[in-house]
């Protein structure tokens, strides 16, 4: 079973990562193998059938699969919009919004669309208030983190501002060369803005017709690797250090430590419509869609066990 993620170096991912470190894949009958890809390859690959299932932002493959017709989520790995807003060390305090006017901002393919969109329901207007958003020319390679990448190219002067995964945004203050402005996960930024996107897994829904017993048992791998990370956050670092740089893995334990609510199964109603309604008015979506659309609904007693 191939796994495909567009980031590994990141805490939103984890549940994953110690899924498989853990062996909870194995002890499921799965050797599922985790394929790193660029920023929208994670859904590419499993449009081309190079990966059994993809793991991103749940938007994501509503920018492949048009009207998300033939793919379809079957469980969360970690809630709520995973990007925060990290702006130059004394640019602006936490709350401060329109700090990113007239600044360059660091956002990936995918996650730059929650971001506008985000700053439209705030006020801002990206082209007249000369917000200049777009990805890092070297993240565009498979295996380079773009949330590490962009804390890099914060701290070095070359961007305002990044719009990044948690770990990238917790090493950019570790540098010194930004602070945390927004983290729509704790009620930061527009209303309903924590629930634009989250972190899935999603399947092509030929997959779930021909291979319904195997997604099952990844879907009990996430959900018992969840479970392990929230009783003892500090497992995070011990998996990091074996597969981290120094820095990011020495974080992981206090990031998980804080953020392990965050590691729940669920998709929930509310989600969906959130996203449903973010993904309507960015094109993404032609008209709202139902959650039993989006979600695949025969697998949400898994999340429960």
């Amino acid at each position: 079973m191939r796994i495909a993620v567009p980031d590994f170096v990141s805490s939103t991912f984890f549940p994953l990562i110690a899924a498989k470190e853990l062996g909870i894949f194995d002890q499921e009958g799965q050797d599922v193998e985790i394929v790193h890809s660029n920023a929208l390859g994670a859904v590419e690959y499993l449009r081309d059938g190079t990966a059994d299932l993809s793991a991103g932002p749940a938007h994501v493959p509503m920018m492949i699969f048009p009207d998300s017709l033939g793919v379809k989520l079957v469980v969360t790995v970690s809630q709520g919009t995973p990007w925060l807003l990290v702006m130059k060390a004394g640019l602006a305090k936490r709350g401060e919004i329109e700090s990113v006017k007239g600044r360059r901002i660091a956002a990936n393919r995918g996650p730059d669309l929650v971001l506008k969109y985000l700053l439209h329901e705030a006020g801002i207007d990206v082209e007249k208030d000369l917000v200049k958003i777009g990805p890092l020319p070297e993240t565009d390679q498979p295996g380079i983190s773009f949330g590490v990448a962009s804390a890099r190219a914060l701290a070095d002067g070359r961007v305002d501002g990044i719009w990044a995964n948690v770990l990238g945004c917790e090493v950019a203050v570790h540098l010194g060369a930004g602070s945390v402005i927004m983290d729509t996960r704790l009620g930061d930024g527009p209303a309903g803005a924590g629930n634009y996107s989250f972190i899935a897994l999603a399947a092509t829904e030929s997959k779930i017709e021909t291979e319904p017993e195997r997604i099952e048992a990844v879907i009990r791998s996430v959900v018992r690797a969840q479970s392990v990370l929230r009783q003892d956050p500090w497992q995070a670092k011990k998996i990091a250090t074996k597969l981290f740089p120094a820095v990011e893995a020495g974080l992981m334990g206090q990031i998980v430590a804080r953020d392990a609510e965050f590691y729940q199964p669920s998709i929930s109603l509310e989600a969906i419509g959130e996203m449903n309604r973010f993904a309507t008015a960015v094109g993404l979506l032609s008209s709202p869609v139902s959650y039993e659309h989006v979600v695949a609904t025969q697998f949400r007693s898994l999340w429960s066990e």
